[in-house]
Parts: C-alpha cells; sequence; structure tokens
C-alpha cells in the first residue's frame, strides 16, 4: 500500500502535467525515464527521489514545494465537519476539464462567469 504522501505527492504529478497537456511518454523523455515509471509515480506505487523529483519540477516548470501543496488542507478537510470540497478535487478528470475549458474562455467573460459562479454558490 502506498504512504499518504507518496499517493499525494503521485496526484499532484499527474495533475499538473495533465494541466500543462503533457503525455506520460512526453513527461518520460523529459526527465530521461520509461513511461512506466511515470505512471508507478502518479498513483504512489513507486516513491520519487529527491532528485527525481527536483527533474520532475523542471519539466513540468513548477517549484519542488508545488507537489507538496495541500497536504495539510487534506488533513484540515478531513477533521472538518462544515461541508467542503473534495480534498482530490484536482484528481478528478471532470473538474480539470472544467479548469481549462474555464481558462479558455476570454478573460472579460471568464469574470463575469466567475462572478456568476460566486452568487450561486453564496445562494446554494
Amino acid at each position: 500500500m502506498a504512504h499518504p504522501v507518496d499517493a499525494h505527492v503521485g496526484k499532484r504529478i499527474r495533475h499538473r502535467r495533465w494541466l500543462v497537456g503533457m503525455t506520460q511518454q512526453q513527461l518520460a523523455e523529459k526527465v530521461g525515464i520509461k513511461f512506466q515509471q511515470i505512471q508507478k509515480y502518479e498513483t504512489g506505487a513507486n516513491r520519487v527521489s529527491a532528485s527525481r523529483l527536483w527533474d520532475i519540477a523542471d519539466a513540468l516548470n513548477v517549484e519542488v514545494k508545488f507537489f507538496f501543496d495541500g497536504m495539510n488542507d487534506a488533513e484540515d478537510h478531513a477533521q472538518s465537519d462544515a461541508p467542503t470540497v473534495p480534498a482530490d478535487i484536482m484528481g478528478d478528470k471532470e473538474a480539470l476539464d472544467l479548469v481549462r475549458s474555464y481558462y479558455a474562455i476570454p478573460e472579460a467573460q471568464r469574470r463575469r462567469l466567475f462572478e456568476l459562479a460566486r452568487v450561486l454558490s453564496d445562494v446554494a
């Protein structure tokens, strides 16, 4: 069974790779490994070494700390009784599709859509 930190880091690798539109094969080539290893990292089956995480961060154009973002939030959400967004919302393909589509909208319309969503969520 994967350690929770390894699973979280793997999900963040998958999340960032998907957001930048990169395949596992493309990431593997940039890092100099086989795509199967990327699969294992993303599922948390294999632990990512510090030097490999550094290379992955460079290939995905993020800081290493990106892969640990949300670790405390996930714990806080688990302890809270209030209704919250699932801790792994960005691991959901539909949510990522929504984010990509949102950023494809021209900025002026995107701002109005954001305000509409904020109003609707306050009403609910």
